[in-house]
C-alpha cells in the first residue's frame, strides 16, 4: 500500500479486508462442521431404515414360509399384488433415493427395494457403515443372523445435498460483505471528520494566520497533535513579533540620530567655504536623507505586517486619499490627478493602512513613471483604486519580482526597494488582491496597480 494513500482509505481497506476475511473462515469453518453434522443425520437416518424394515421383512418372509411360498388370487389385481410380496426374489417399494437387498445366511437376496442394483450391495462382512465409490451403506442383522440387510444411499444425492446448504449458507454473505463494507467505509468515513476538519482549517488558513488551533471538538488521539502545532504557531508568532518589534524600535531609534546627523552635515555646508568640504556635506546629507526614507519605510512595513489592519467601525477611504495627495501638491509635485466617486466609500480597513497603501502606491508611480507624465489614481465605488503612469513597459520577469523586498524595476533610480513589498503585505494581511498590469489598460505603455480594497 502506497504511504501516499489517504488515512481513511487504508482504514477502509483494512477492516474491510479483515472482516470480509473473517466472514469467510466462519463460513467455511461453519459449512465444515454443518457438513459432518448433515453426515451423521443421513447416517442415522440409514441406520434407522434398516433396524425399521429388518423386523417387517423377517415377519413377511416367516409369514411366506407359512404359506407355503405361494399364494393364489382369484383376479389379477391379486396377481399383481402376489409378485410385489412373493417369491424369493419379489421387490418391495421404497423411495427412489435409499435402497435396500435382504438376504438369508447364504448371501441370497430374499427382499429387495423397487430398482435395487444388487451390484452396488457388496456381501456382508460386518455390521456397520460402508463407503463405496458410489453409495454409503448400512449393514445389519438379524438376532439369530439368519437374516442380513444392507441399506445404501447414494453419494450423488449427499453431495447436491451439501452443495444446496453450502450455497444457502453463501448466498447470503454475497449481500451482508457488500453492505458491511459500505457501512464500514461510512463508519470510517465519519469517524475521521474530525481529521478533515483540521486539515480544512489549515488550508484555509492565510499566510498570516498565526492563530490557534481549536482543541476542543477534537478527539483525544488528535490533541497532542493541535497542541504541537499551536506551540509552534506560538513561536513563530514570538519570532516574527520580535523581527517586527526589533525594525520598528531601530527605525524609531535612528529618525533622531540620523536627523541630528542631517542638521551637522548641514551646518558644516554652511559653515565652510571650501568648495569640496561643502559638496562632501551635501553627499553626506543625501546618504543620511536616503537612510531616513529607509527608517520610514521599515516602520511602514513593520505597521503592515505587525499592526491591527482592521477597525470595528467603516470609515470613509476619500478623505484619506485627498489628504495624501494634497500632501504631495504641497511638496511640489503637481502631476497627481485623483479621481474619486461622489458617494462615501465605506470600509473598516484601517484609514493608517490605507494612507501608507496609497502613499507608496503614489510615490511608486511618480518615481518610476515618466518625469513629465500625469499619475492617474482612480477610486471607484466597489473599492477598486488603480494608479497609474506613463512611462516605459515592464517586462514579464520584472514584474514577477517587484514584490520581493529591497526589488526595484529601475537600479538606476533611487528608493528603498520596499514599496511594492509595504502594499502586498497589506493586501495579503486583509484579503485584498494586488495585480500590476504592464503596459496599462487601452495605452501600449506605463503601469498600473490595482488594488482591491474591502467594502463593509
Amino acid at each position: 500500500m502506497s504511504t501516499g494513500t489517504s488515512l481513511q482509505k487504508r482504514l477502509a481497506i483494512a477492516v474491510g479486508l479483515s472482516v470480509t476475511l473473517l466472514w469467510l473462515a466462519a463460513a467455511a469453518v461453519t459449512a465444515h462442521r454443518l457438513d459432518g453434522e448433515m453426515q451423521k443425520v443421513f447416517d442415522d437416518g440409514l441406520k434407522a431404515t434398516a433396524q425399521r424394515i429388518l423386523p417387517i421383512a423377517r415377519h413377511d418372509i416367516r409369514e411366506d414360509h407359512s404359506n407355503g411360498g405361494s399364494v393364489e388370487h382369484d383376479d389379477d389385481e391379486e396377481g399383481e399384488q402376489d409378485d410385489d410380496r412373493t417369491g424369493p426374489n419379489r421387490e418391495a417399494r421404497y423411495g427412489e433415493d435409499v435402497t435396500f437387498v435382504v438376504r438369508d445366511g447364504n448371501g441370497r437376496i430374499l427382499l429387495a427395494s423397487r430398482g435395487a442394483d444388487a451390484a452396488i450391495f457388496p456381501p456382508f462382512v460386518r455390521q456397520g457403515f460402508v463407503r463405496t465409490e458410489t453409495h454409503q451403506l448400512y449393514y445389519d442383522m438379524n438376532p439369530s443372523r439368519s437374516l442380513t440387510i444392507a441399506v445404501a444411499e447414494p453419494l450423488d444425492r449427499r453431495l447436491e445435498l451439501s452443495r444446496q446448504m453450502l450455497l444457502g449458507l453463501v448466498t447470503p454473505l454475497i449481500v451482508v460483505v457488500p453492505l458491511s463494507l459500505l457501512a464500514i467505509l461510512l463508519v470510517v468515513r465519519r469517524s475521521l471528520r474530525p481529521i478533515r476538519g483540521l486539515k480544512e482549517e489549515l488550508a484555509h488558513r492565510g499566510a498570516r494566520d498565526l492563530s490557534p488551533l481549536p482543541a476542543s471538538s477534537l478527539p483525544s488521539e488528535l490533541r497532542p497533535i493541535s497542541a504541537g502545532i499551536n506551540q509552534l504557531l506560538d513561536r513563530l508568532t514570538a519570532a516574527f513579533n520580535a523581527e517586527r518589534a526589533f525594525a520598528a524600535n531601530a527605525a524609531h531609534e535612528l529618525r533622531t540620530p540620523v536627523a541630528g546627523a542631517i542638521a551637522q552635515a548641514q551646518r558644516i555646508r554652511s559653515e565652510t567655504k571650501e568648495e569640496q568640504t561643502g559638496q562632501r556635506a551635501t553627499e553626506i546629507e543625501m546618504t543620511l536623507k536616503r537612510l531616513m526614507r529607509m527608517s520610514e519605510k521599515l516602520m511602514q512595513l513593520a505597521r503592515a505586517e505587525g499592526g491591527r489592519l482592521q477597525s470595528d467601525e467603516p470609515s470613509d477611504l476619500r478623505p484619506v486619499l485627498e489628504m495624501i495627495a494634497q500632501d504631495f501638491t504641497r511638496a511640489g509635485e503637481g502631476r497627481i490627478v485623483l479621481t474619486l466617486p461622489q458617494d462615501p466609500v465605506l470600509s473598516k480597513l484601517d484609514l493608517d493602512a490605507v494612507g501608507i497603501l496609497f502613499r507608496n502606491l503614489i510615490e511608486n508611480a511618480l518615481k518610476h513613471g515618466a518625469q513629465d507624465g500625469l499619475v492617474d489614481a482612480v477610486l471607484k465605488a466597489d473599492g477598486s483604486l488603480c494608479v497609474a503612469n506613463d512611462g516605459p513597459v515592464l517586462p514579464v520577469e520584472t514584474m514577477e519580482r517587484l514584490m520581493l523586498r529591497f526589488e526595484r524595476g529601475d537600479a538606476k533610480i533611487g528608493g528603498s526597494g520596499l514599496g511594492l513589498s509595504i502594499i502586498k503585505a497589506i493586501a495579503d494581511r486583509t484579503g485584498m488582491t494586488l495585480e500590476v498590469i504592464s503596459p496599462r489598460p487601452i495605452k501600449r505603455e506605463g503601469v498600473e496597480v490595482q488594488v482591491k480594497l474591502p467594502i463593509a
